[in-house]
């Protein structure tokens, strides 16, 4: 088996490498705010206009017919290099309308994805209805050519910056509550939809909640079959769940902590790590992790590009390279020592308080898209066969 890539592989690399120097210099921690600003969008049209942001997409949908493979090294140099790619118009709901989408629907979203004019966001959870998701409340009934939804989301990611969101609902109350799920989309300035920011430990307000008062919805807004959407969320969950980037993300972190691991102890900072027989192995444990949530993050990648649908393999490559990150930075925060509890804002903070920041902003990696034990349940029964209950 080779692992090696070939000579296009490594030239696009070098391609996209140079072009996110000459246009992303945003410096070197983005923060969970950062990702919604005015700046990201004019950096996601450049994307668009150079053909990355959607590239692996059909070429009738805005996409440049790329491979798989070739989107993966994109979004792997993206994120090492803590820069913007193409959020979840791009990620999860522009391939589910791919999949599961009517022409009308696809022919007036998929390009408007693809040359970055609209931000969406995720209507899944609600505050009874989190791992459970297929438990949901949130209620649209039929009114002629409308269907009128009320209910309540919450950790809506970015939903105060977005255009459009997504969003599940319970359309058969009597029906079994993996059946009965219906799935539409809907624009935020929609009468009725409004928000409320959750401020998180980092002081950011990356989530939200969304509520929904006698929201009007046309029926032709609807993805897939009616009382059939909790199917389609499910490969949308898969889309989510798959990639490199969560690897990708604990890489500059590592690396900046290893350069900060060998530099001279300073009056200024004090030393720099303690204990260094536990830091060499938290160093070193860390760099094997990294190489296999990489190849987890390949394998993903590789199926897609042969026609397959990751189900289980997203789990574990979502599970591996979530719980990395929290380890990532627990390791750093514990090998710089007292000094590493200092938020960014204080001069005294090692590294700028980047390892404390990462300690608190990745809590969530283990519970956004599905906690680790719902992906440890898929793994469980759909990869290893393992009955239920």
């Amino acid at each position: 088996m080779d692992f090696a890539w070939n000579d296009q592989q490594t030239q696009f690399r070098e391609q996209v490498r140079s072009f996110i120097q000459g246009h992303w210099n945003d410096g070197a921690r983005m923060s969970e705010e950062l990702d919604r600003n005015d700046r990201v969008r004019a950096y996601q049209k450049q994307l668009a206009q150079a053909g990355w942001l959607t590239m692996a997409w059909p070429e009738e949908y805005g996409g440049g017919g790329a491979s798989y493979i070739e989107q993966m090294i994109f979004a792997e140099e993206s994120t090492f290099a803590q820069a913007p790619t193409g959020g979840q118009g791009a990620d999860r709901l522009g391939p589910a309308l791919i999949l599961f989408g009517n022409e009308e629907q696809r022919r007036e979203h998929l390009p408007k994805i693809a040359r970055a004019e609209t931000y969406w966001c995720q209507g899944y959870s609600e505050p009874g209805s989190g791992s459970d998701l297929a438990s949901l409340q949130t209620r649209a009934v039929r009114d002629g050519d409308d269907f009128v939804i009320n209910g309540q989301k919450i950790w809506t990611s970015g939903a105060q910056h977005a255009d459009w969101i997504h969003v599940l609902t319970r359309t058969d109350p009597d029906a079994p509550k993996h059946r009965g799920v219906s799935y539409f989309m809907l624009k935020m300035d929609t009468p009725g939809i409004s928000l409320r920011p959750i401020t998180q430990m980092t002081d950011e307000a990356g989530f939200n909640e969304t509520f929904f008062e006698d929201v009007r919805v046309p029926a032709a807004n609807m993805i897939g079959e009616e009382n059939r959407g909790w199917y389609v969320s499910a490969t949308t969950l898969d889309f989510e769940r798959s990639g490199i980037n969560r690897m990708a993300e604990a890489v500059p972190i590592y690396d900046r902590l290893l350069a900060h691991s060998k530099l001279p102890d300073s009056a200024g900072e004090g030393r720099k790590v303690i204990d260094t027989a536990v830091s060499r192995q938290h160093l070193a444990d860390t760099a094997i992790e990294i190489n296999v949530a990489r190849l987890l993050g390949y394998r993903v990648s590789w199926m897609q590009s042969m026609d397959l649908v990751p189900n289980h393999e997203s789990s574990i490559s979502k599970l591996f390279g979530t719980e990395l990150q929290q380890r990532n930075a627990r390791r750093g925060v514990s090998m710089l020592g007292l000094g590493g509890q200092l938020r960014p804002e204080s001069a005294r903070a090692p590294m700028g308080g980047e390892l404390c920041y990462a300690y608190m902003a990745t809590v969530s990696r283990t519970i956004a898209a599905g906690t680790s034990e719902i992906q440890r349940n898929i793994i469980a029964t759909r990869g290893l066969g393992l009955p239920r209950g």
